[in-house]
């Protein structure tokens, strides 16, 4: 090898010794360096792993104890993690069952939540977000979930998070808010009284439909709303009488912020409204007004309507011929009209103050007084007598109308009397009585009377007749044919005397005061009636519908049947005689008829056959006395009597009977 490569040999290697020095010092730099980077940094990474198990332990903390439901799912929805109170508003637990969240969901809003967490993966954030979810205990709720996604240290989403709040109570406030509101919009708007809403700007929030009626408005409701208020009501100024006053007394009442009830208004159009101001506090804050507006016109009329009456009345109590009078509770007088002034006897002065029955009764009568003021306190009304003592010691009879007197409130405070003077019509009562005695002894000496002539007139007739028949008998053969026919005459004539005379007594003898009081079975009577009656065969007396009992007289009741059915039977000209008794009952009467197909009597004769000897006809067994006798007996028992009637086809005869 030459010189020259050995030369350049050991440059080579000379160069090279040097540069592994240099290269062994500059590693020996670096290791130094990299030991002293070594030991800050495993002095950094034990700072942090302090950190770090700090905060996780601060973080669980807040975890466990954080008042929301706080979850933690993969992103097939399982949960990896639940605080208690996420536990506690669900109802499961994961650490001991696997649970899978969206199967929690309600079923109608899945594909809501499926849309939700697939946006949540995407956009990495999910607020505001409601659905609901079925618990455990098959409770339905509904949350709002607040989440976001958890991603791994490449930024791949492996988790999401979020905050569960159960917020069913709060909807359900909500909703029953909005619908209170709801309802409450409605009621004011359909009010019967005006209504505007104004906020502490006076501007109106809220109006009505009956608001824009008493204004006239065209305009909806809702348009007002927004409007200031004093534009409002200036915009229509027409509508007012005193407009002017209306603004004046309308900022009044909104700087002084007081309630104010009635405030009555007059519009241009005679209406009148009844306006009402109420402020609005606000814990002390005032936040506006209500304004409430109702019409008054009719009332206002009628109130006035009622004072003119209230004169008027007042004006005719005052000077009715009745004497009214007004006492209290203690019987003290609190008015009297000038009627009763006059009958009273005293002034005006004399009577108001003072105590009505210390001034007009005696000791004896003032127990009624008392009696009737425990009435009034009952709340009964009714009339009863007094005797009285007036001014002077004049004695009157008064008829007293009492009434409870109310206040307002419906509370009995008195009591109101009207007064009648009956002292005359008691001493025609008096007059009648001492009358009506005297009639019947009259009555009485009148029926002895009767009786006494009748048998007086009796004696000669049949004393007449027993010598017309011995005559017959002693001269037996020796009369030609006109003096027996002479002597028949004077037989009839005789026998019609003693009916006549006969009725006269029957007819006189009947009289109220001969009533007697008991109880009659009028079927009886008119079975009774074969007995003292002779009914034709072909002739059928029949009773249509039972006939009551009633309280009377049985030989009257047995004259007025017996009258009327033997007229019925005596002029029935038929095959087949019919004679029908029928009664219908009313309330305080019964009427009773007695149909028959006789021969019937003319209309101008219905009034004359009730007449005393009145006879239509020459029948000798007619006396012209019988429906006398049946006219009175139906008077006395305060009954009336009419008749209805066809000649050729019958008679009705109709009559009532008092119930006693």
């Amino acid at each position: 090898m030459s010189q020259k490569k050995l030369d350049i040999l050991e440059r080579a290697l000379s160069r090279e010794k040097s540069a592994r020095k240099q290269a062994e010092k500059i590693l020996e730099n670096k290791s130094a360096e990299l030991y002293d980077l070594s030991e800050k940094l495993s002095k950094a990474n034990a700072k942090l792993k302090s950190s770090i198990e700090e905060k996780t332990s601060e973080l669980k903390g807040v975890f466990e104890n954080i008042i929301d439901a706080y979850v933690v799912v993969d992103l097939r929805g399982v949960a990896i993690k639940m605080n208690d109170a996420a536990i506690e508003m669900l109802g499961f637990d994961y650490r001991l069952k696997k649970v899978n969240l969206f199967h929690l969901t309600d079923p109608k809003d899945r594909s809501k939540v499926i849309n939700g967490f697939s946006n949540l993966v995407k956009v990495g954030v999910l607020t505001n977000f409601h659905i609901e979810i079925i618990t455990k205990n098959n409770a339905f709720k509904i949350v709002q979930i607040n989440a976001s996604i958890i991603h791994n240290i490449d930024g791949v989403p492996i988790a999401a998070q979020g905050i569960v709040r159960d917020i069913t109570k709060e909807r359900k406030a909500q909703e029953q808010l909005i619908a209170s509101e709801n309802r409450l919009s409605t009621l004011i708007f359909h009010l019967d009284t005006g209504v505007v809403l104004v906020d502490e700007s006076n501007t109106i929030t809220i109006a009505n439909k009956r608001l824009c009626n008493y204004f006239s408005l065209d305009e909806k409701p809702k348009l007002l709303e927004g409007m200031d208020y004093f534009h409002f009501v200036e915009k229509h100024n027409i509508l007012f009488q005193n407009f002017g006053g209306f603004i004046e007394r309308t900022q009044e009442l909104i700087l002084n912020k007081k309630l104010v009830l009635g405030d009555e208004l007059v519009m241009a159009n005679g209406k009148i409204l009844e306006r009402d101001y109420i402020p609005i506090f606000e814990e002390k804050k005032f936040k506006g007004n209500l304004w409430s507006y109702k019409d008054v016109t009719l009332k206002h009329n009628y109130s006035q309507s009622i004072e003119s009456e209230k004169q008027k009345y007042s004006s005719i109590i005052a000077n009715m011929n009745l004497g009214l009078l007004e006492v209290d509770l203690q019987d003290k007088i609190l008015y009297a009209n000038q009627s009763f002034v006059t009958m009273s006897g005293y002034s005006y002065n004399e009577l108001v103050g003072n105590i009505a029955k210390d001034i007009f009764l005696k000791k004896e009568q003032k127990q009624i007084l008392i009696d009737e003021s425990l009435n009034r306190l009952k709340d009964v009304s009714n009339s009863y007598e007094m005797v009285v003592s007036l001014k002077n010691n004049r004695t009157k009879n008064w008829l007293i109308s009492g009434a409870p007197q109310y206040n307002i409130n419906g509370e009995i405070t008195g009591s109101i009397g009207i007064h009648l003077d009956i002292t005359e019509f008691r001493n025609l009562e008096i007059q009648k009585e001492i009358l009506l005695k005297k009639l019947e002894k009259s009555n009485s000496e009148l029926e002895e009377y009767a009786y006494i002539v009748s048998h007086d007139l009796k004696s000669p007739l049949r004393s007449l007749d027993a010598l017309v028949s011995w005559l017959k008998e002693d001269n037996e053969g020796k009369f030609d044919n006109e003096s027996l026919r002479n002597f028949e005459l004077i037989e009839k004539t005789l026998e019609k005397m003693e009916k006549l005379i006969s009725g006269i007594l029957e007819y006189s003898s009947i009289n109220s005061g001969s009533i007697k009081r008991e109880e009659v079975d009028l079927n009886e009577i008119i079975n009774g009636l074969h007995f003292v009656l002779l009914i034709p065969d072909h002739i059928e007396l029949k009773i249509k519908n039972s006939l009551p009992k009633v309280m009377g007289d049985a030989t009257k009741f047995q004259q007025l049947f017996l009258n009327i059915v033997s007229n019925a039977i005596r002029y029935i000209d038929k095959s087949k005689g019919i004679v029908e008794i029928d009664v219908k009952e009313f309330h305080s009467y019964y009427q009773f008829s007695i149909r028959d197909n006789g021969i019937g009597i003319e209309k101008k004769d219905f009034n004359r056959i009730f007449k005393i000897f009145q006879s239509l006809t020459n029948n000798k067994e007619s006396s012209g006395i019988g429906l006398s006798i049946v006219k009175k007996i139906v008077h006395l028992y305060q009954g009336e009597i009419w008749l209805e009637s066809e000649v050729g086809l019958g008679t009705v005869f109709y009559f009532t009977i008092t119930k006693q």
